[in-house]
């Protein structure tokens, strides 16, 4: 008889590749892992693998059963959240990944709300501007800037108007001052947001209804986008941020926006959840109260 823990540790290892990674996001040894696959094979009488010392890769039939595994697993999972949907009480663990300023400055409260509606609901919490594979990385649901194109992703829209603006603190102005045109960007210092090794000094703007793209410098970089916004406050140069997370900021003087009249690239917040079975009721409130909270913030700059 199949075990539903060895299909499982089946379908994780596909999507990490090791035994090793399963093992760890299962908390389990390698071996007890590789025993489990070895379990498998032999209630189906085929291979699933073909390993090697440095590899470990999907043979055909492994091709061939792997969706019929994860639709049992799918299966069974939304033959619990129907068994969980009359509870009012939410329960159980809810991993969720977010971008480091939006997830530190605006969710981690909102969370807490949500923990004191619901005590028995464990939140696991990554913060990170490394965008989080969903099929591969152990959270329920990622909260996610910018337009997502993979049709196999679930995104539901929980800001869609926001964009980005130009933002820096009364102190760097009273020094520099501001200014007048997107050209005269160049002149100031500019806080340079970095992701996978790459230095985001392209500006994107739409002026006079035609999208112009400026090319800015600073001798300040980070691959923490709160680090940036950290230095926006501290008068070190001009940033580029998202709306929502220097709202806050620009409402309580903290931050002036500048050059309102052009407007700031796209940034659309998004919840992704890598299948709709996944879409469980503690998924579901979290998705109601982020997207509420963000409408409250959202302004068209």
């Amino acid at each position: 008889m199949i075990r539903l823990e060895d299909l499982a540790l089946f379908v994780r290892t596909t999507a990490h590749g090791s035994f090793s990674g399963a093992a760890r996001e299962m908390n389990l040894l390698p071996a007890q892992v590789s025993a489990a696959i070895k379990r498998l094979e032999r209630e189906l009488d085929i291979r699933l693998f073909a390993r090697s010392t440095r590899s470990l890769r999907l043979t055909a039939e492994g091709e061939q059963y792997l969706p019929y595994a994860r639709k049992m697993l799918d299966t069974l999972h939304e033959a619990q959240q129907c068994l969980q949907r009359e509870k009012t009480e939410l329960q159980g663990t809810l991993q969720i990944a977010a971008p480091s300023d939006f997830g530190r400055n605006l969710l981690l409260p909102w969370l807490s709300d949500l923990r004191r509606n619901h005590p028995q609901l464990s939140l696991r919490v990554l913060l990170s501007d490394q965008i989080a594979d969903v099929f591969r990385a152990p959270v329920d649901a990622a909260i996610r800037y910018g337009r997502i194109a993979d049709a196999s992703f679930i995104a539901l829209p929980l800001a869609p108007d926001n964009q980005r603006v130009l933002v820096a603190a009364p102190a760097y102005l009273e020094h520099h001052g501001q200014p007048a045109t997107l050209t005269a960007l160049a002149q100031h210092r500019c806080l340079l947001f970095q992701i996978r090794g790459r230095v985001h000094d392209r500006w994107v703007f739409q002026e006079n209804g035609t999208q112009r793209q400026v090319v800015v410098s600073g001798s300040m970089i980070s691959d923490d986008a709160e680090v940036v916004r950290r230095w926006a406050l501290a008068g070190e140069g001009i940033a580029y941020k998202s709306w929502l997370d220097v709202s806050q900021d620009v409402r309580e003087g903290r931050l002036q926006v500048l050059l309102e009249q052009c407007g700031g690239e796209p940034a659309p917040l998004q919840l992704v959840c890598p299948h709709r079975q996944q879409f469980s009721p503690a998924i579901q409130q979290l998705y109601a109260l982020v997207k509420a909270r963000c409408a409250q913030l959202t302004r068209n700059p």
